[in-house]
């Protein structure tokens, strides 16, 4: 079933412009985190249009139509403190963080999509006040009893504006893989600008396009991502709100992700060297070619068929198939793919929101990690490909027992 709340966009995002050029279909697709009820899954599901679209005056990436946020973020099922992986990486973000600007004890550190306050408890170790904006209710409520006050709420320039009143400016506000999910990201400048102190930063961490295109990661396209972000884009949006990135730097997460520094003009940080560097590095990979997404979108079908391929032999020989992982990013692969309950299984997860749930629109049961021993699956297609070691690392005892993983980007292969 095709929903109508999803509006179509048919400008830039960024620089506003109509110049957009379709450069990949995905067809249709339920939400990444529509998860169902087994008393759900012979109901109608709701699908919406997964198109990416090129702007050919700035270089933006977006999707090309946005599905309302009330729909996809109030009530949510990720929450990143079940991944030691995420633990790890906040961990060291907080300290770099902290040394990198000179925070200092008592400054503000405010973290707009802050999730379960996995970030902000690192900040709140180090001494920093802390206040997180979230509009997931369920999550806020449950990271405000855990110790870190978070608003259930949108981020915008009136909340800003009560924040300042009730808490003062913030000396870092910080948004990490919850950028690229803001359809009306002019609103959250505006608030940004009036809730960051003068010598303050905003820090961004988010995918980053070239490892999109690189490592053929189409499946973080999926509805909750309205932008696939580059440092050129965004360099010149942010200039126009009298703001600059004075720093960037690549880190590993989220299959290679991008942290950005911004301040306000005549803030005290000084630019970068690695800004130049990224914006070069952009230029050469051909960022700013509608050719260089056709090319990519050709490689998507490729991996489709060879994967599709591989599991169809496997079921020949009446392999048995499970999966590790029910990401955002699965609901796309799944979807696109054609890979449901046939195929696999199962699906088992470590987040205990998503147990006796199943995937949305292949109907897959997802389960817990245990019933890999219980029921000794040939074959674990890994769909949170993203922490593929760790995983391996965990299951090692099934490896030793003869299981095969599958890993299925950038290109299907066996372990």
């Amino acid at each position: 079933m095709t929903d109508n709340r999803a509006l179509e966009l048919n400008y830039c995002r960024l620089c506003k412009v109509k110049n957009l050029k379709l450069v990949l279909d995905l067809g249709k697709s339920p939400l990444p985190n529509a998860f169902l009820k087994k008393s759900q899954i012979n109901k109608s599901e709701s699908s919406f249009p997964l198109k990416v679209n090129f702007c050919t005056n700035c270089g933006q990436v977006q999707l090309s139509h946005v599905v309302s946020p009330e729909l996809m973020f109030r009530n949510y099922a990720y929450v990143s403190s079940t991944s030691p992986v995420m633990i790890a990486h906040f961990q060291e973000y907080a300290d770099t963080v902290f040394k990198k600007l000179k925070l200092k004890k008592g400054d503000l550190v405010v973290e707009l999509g802050s999730n379960d306050g996995v970030l902000l408890k690192q900040f709140k170790k180090l001494g920093t006040r802390v206040l997180g904006v979230d509009p997931a209710r369920n999550v806020a409520l449950r990271a405000t009893k855990e110790g870190i006050l978070t608003l259930p709420e949108f981020f915008n320039s009136k909340l800003a504006e009560q924040i300042v009143k009730k808490y003062g400016k913030a000396k870092i506000i910080s948004a990490n893989n919850v950028f690229a999910h803001i359809n009306d990201l002019d609103e959250v400048v505006k608030g940004v600008n009036e809730l960051l102190d003068e010598n303050g930063a905003f820090v961004v961490e988010f995918p980053y396009l070239i490892n999109l295109i690189d490592d053929n990661v189409f499946d973080s396209v999926y509805h909750e991502h309205l932008s696939y972000l580059a440092v050129k884009p965004l360099d010149n949006f942010f200039k126009s709100f009298g703001m600059q990135i004075f720093d960037c730097l690549k880190t590993p997460v989220q299959g290679g992700s991008i942290r950005i520094f911004v301040k306000k003009q005549g803030g005290k940080y000084k630019p970068a060297n690695a800004v130049a560097k990224f914006l070069n590095l952009e230029k050469k990979k051909k960022l700013d070619q509608v050719q260089t997404y056709l090319e990519f979108a050709k490689k998507v079908q490729e991996t489709k068929k060879s994967l599709k391929v591989l599991l169809a032999k496997l079921k020949k020989k009446n392999k048995k198939i499970v999966g590790y992982g029910a990401p955002g990013r699965s609901t796309t692969l799944l979807n696109y793919f054609g890979i449901d309950n046939k195929i696999l299984d199962y699906i088992v997860d470590d987040n205990p929101y998503k147990l006796r749930l199943y995937t949305p629109g292949t109907h897959i049961p997802i389960l817990d990690v245990p019933q890999i021993q219980k029921t000794k699956p040939d074959y674990i297609l890994i769909l949170s490909w993203n922490y593929a070691e760790p995983i391996i690392k965990k299951l090692s005892n099934y490896k030793k027992s003869g299981g095969h993983f599958i890993i299925p980007v950038p290109k299907p292969y066996i372990i």
